[in-house]
């Protein structure tokens, strides 16, 4: 199963030339989950993947550059002719602030479902499932995880044959779950079967200052997305505005054992060169995507996460 993260804003409150506001998209399978919308998304998408129609969009908090794009890109897919469901979901608040903006988004020709969320409302999917967890910002704010399901273990084939069990359609059965017969009675598939092997996992903070509920979610993530607003000078404005540095990301990452961290809403005023250094000097596996930066998520078996510059453009989705 393919799974990937495609970066349209890796900026702060305010686009630059460069780096747009919020935004990133997560690509497992035939599936598109959105992650914050700020200003200017869905030109975002149009410069890099293409309008595609997400599934869902997750809204971390109720900020301006987490949700401006919304309107835009509701009525883009209305006039797109979208006739597929798409739900909405957020933090307390989330209903209210559509209320508020009735008059711009009107009434979709297209359902639209607006689902709040509390920690540890996790949203089931084929598969996988999304979890908000709270972080800690100036307003009510979720993180979201999204991991996998267990898979299956590994099959021995040999071992099948050993206990009797024929080639064919008993094989697919123990993979499947299902005891089938064998040369001296019933073969199970723990006979068969490895251990389960883990799901990949992502994690998305949105803005927040470090704090636990981040490390405890992130804990041997393939990738953890985090607020790094500021460079290391500036932590005590960082805690006063509930924002990170990057050296605090970092330290995060370091802790929670994941496998790579992507710095983003980075602001303006700052040299990314030089944030991503003091990143590094606390966990390797930091990096500091740009706009249509992609990170493939391999298996883990099949190798490690991949930052590809400007991979939005060079893979962009599939048409239809």
């Amino acid at each position: 199963m393919d799974l990937d993260v495609v970066f349209l804003g890796t900026g702060g409150s305010v686009p630059s030339a460069r780096r747009n506001t919020a935004g990133v998209l997560v690509r497992r399978g035939g599936d598109r989950i959105l992650f914050d919308c700020g200003e200017g998304t869905q030109r975002q998408m149009q410069r890099s993947i293409g309008l595609i129609p997400v599934d869902d969009i997750f809204v971390t908090h109720l900020h301006a550059d987490h949700y401006l794009g919304l309107p835009g890109l509701i009525k883009s897919y209305e006039m797109q002719d979208r006739a597929e469901p798409l739900v909405i979901h957020g933090p307390p608040g989330l209903v209210a602030l559509f209320d508020s903006m009735r008059r711009i988004v009107g009434t979709p020709r297209y359902p639209v479902e607006l689902v709040e969320l509390n920690r540890g409302e996790a949203v089931q999917r084929d598969g996988y499932e999304i979890e908000p967890f709270d972080v800690e910002h100036r307003v009510v704010a979720n993180g979201y995880a999204l991991f996998e399901h267990p898979r299956p273990g590994q099959f021995d084939p040999v071992a099948a044959r050993a206990l009797g069990v024929e080639e064919g359609p008993a094989f697919g059965a123990l993979q499947r779950g299902e005891p089938v017969s064998g040369a001296d009675g019933t073969v199970t598939p723990e006979q068969v079967m490895g251990r389960d092997r883990p799901g990949r996992k992502i994690v998305v903070t949105g803005d927040t200052m470090p704090c636990e509920a981040t490390r405890i979610a992130a804990h041997g993530a393939e990738l953890l997305v985090h607020d790094s607003s500021f460079a290391s000078a500036e932590h005590e404005r960082a805690a006063e505005t509930a924002h990170s540095t990057a050296q605090q990301a970092a330290e995060l990452a370091a802790s929670a054992e994941a496998k790579m961290l992507a710095l983003v809403h980075i602001s303006s005023r700052h040299f990314v060169p030089e944030i991503l250094d003091e990143a590094r000097a606390a966990f390797a596996g930091a990096v500091a995507p740009r706009d249509f930066d992609v990170v493939d998520i391999p298996l883990p078996e099949r190798g490690s996460p991949e930052l590809i510059e400007n991979g939005a453009r060079d893979r962009p989705d599939p048409p239809g």
